[in-house]
This record gives structure tokens, sequence and C-alpha cells, in this order.
């Protein structure tokens, strides 16, 4: 299951991305999203998890959670068109 998060603090690590979801269940893979240019994150990301039950409890767990002093949005990630 793909999963998509915004508000996400220009501080915060894929590291950090992936431990916050694995209290849910196993993380196939935690990405942070970069401007190209300057490096610097652009406040959302995607993690995996294999399993679509722990991908909808991290959903419910997370969302509008607060990490780093931001509120987070957690939802099923939507394809790319």
């Amino acid at each position: 299951m793909n999963i998509y998060v915004s508000n996400l603090s220009f501080h915060t690590t894929e590291e950090d991305l992936n431990n916050m979801f694995a209290k849910f269940g196993d993380v196939t893979s935690a990405k942070i999203i970069t401007d190209r240019e300057s490096g610097r994150s652009r406040g959302f990301g995607f993690v995996e998890m294999p399993s679509e039950e722990q991908g909808k409890k991290a959903m419910l767990g997370l969302n509008n959670t607060e990490m780093e002093g931001r509120s987070l949005f957690v939802s099923e990630a939507r394809e790319k068109t």
C-alpha cells in the first residue's frame, strides 16, 4: 500500500518517517520528496507498506497527529495521472 504524507517539517528525514510508520507494521520504503534544484524537502513524502491492513492502521493512527510541531495529513496515495 502506498501512503501519502503531507505537512512534514522541512527537518524531517526519511529515517524519521520510516520510524514513525514502523510502529504500525513493516515499511518497504519511506521517501521524502525534495526540490530538484535546492535539494530541500518539499514538505511531503510517500511510505510504502506491504500490507493493506497495516497501511490502513498507520493512516488512522497518524492522520492529524503532530510531528515536529506540524499536524500531519496521511492518506492513501493516488496514482499519478
